[in-house]
């Protein structure tokens, strides 16, 4: 093999390593640019709905000022976000505050707009479908799948700890008290367990085991492996 020959090969596979990398980058920005692009869009369209919006509603405007801090969350996420998968993150946040809007826009009455793509963070959580009402170290929390007065605060549904918490109003932001730390997580938790666990029943003696059926909550991942009974609380506290 003449030594042109050897050249000539050598030219030809990097030729072809150097137009594949294009590609490869070329493929890249593209993806960069569409997750760019949607979670622009729907930061932008929580925005129209967050500076348009207000009400003096306790429940329509608890949900407007958790969308609004989704809005800012997405904001700063949007100025940092260097990769797809920071731009996805930008993406949930701005579809999670907008999750709030619709909530907001049905505790005033309104159309609650077309449907949202479902949050990454909610899937299996299911959703409340009937009011449910605990004691729990002396104190009362409700829950519902409907605003009240007694139940301002909206969630859209996730995990806590690991748990799913169905999507609803609540009396009070628990997730937010067992995202924290000591004492705090167990509250947190106790509540969770006396609302949706099937077998914990209610810590304060107003509602037995046999009010605590699964019947209520729909949509949602409720197998005894994430909930259980008494020796799931053992367990994790």
């Amino acid at each position: 093999m003449s030594v042109l020959l050897i050249l000539a090969i050598v030219a030809v596979v990097v030729l072809v390593i150097a137009a594949t990398q294009r590609n490869g980058q070329g493929r890249q920005q593209t993806q960069l640019a569409d997750a760019r692009a949607e979670a622009q869009r729907w930061y932008e369209r929580l925005g129209g709905q967050v500076m348009n919006l207000n009400s003096e509603e306790p429940a329509a405007r608890q949900a407007l000022a958790d969308a609004s801090e989704r809005y800012n969350a997405a904001g700063g996420q949007l100025q940092q976000a260097g990769t797809v998968r920071q731009f996805e993150l930008a993406r949930e946040s701005a579809l999670e505050g907008l999750a709030y809007v619709r909530a907001a826009r049905l505790a005033m009455g309104l159309d609650p707009g077309p449907d949202l793509p479902p949050l990454a963070v909610s899937q299996g959580a299911g959703q409340l479908t009937q009011p449910r009402e605990v004691t729990v170290q002396g104190h009362a929390y409700k829950a519902g799948p409907q605003p009240g007065a007694e139940t301002p605060y909206y969630y859209p549904g996730g995990r806590v700890q690991g748990r799913p918490v169905p999507a609803g109003w609540y009396s009070t932001p628990v997730w937010k008290t067992a995202l924290g730390t000591g004492a705090g997580v167990l509250g947190g938790m106790l509540i969770f367990d006396a609302l949706f666990s099937p077998g914990l029943g209610d810590f304060g003696g107003d509602m037995g085991v046999g009010d605590m059926g699964m019947g209520d909550i729909g949509g949602g991942d409720w197998g005894g492996g994430d909930w259980g009974g008494g020796g799931d609380f053992g367990g994790d506290f």
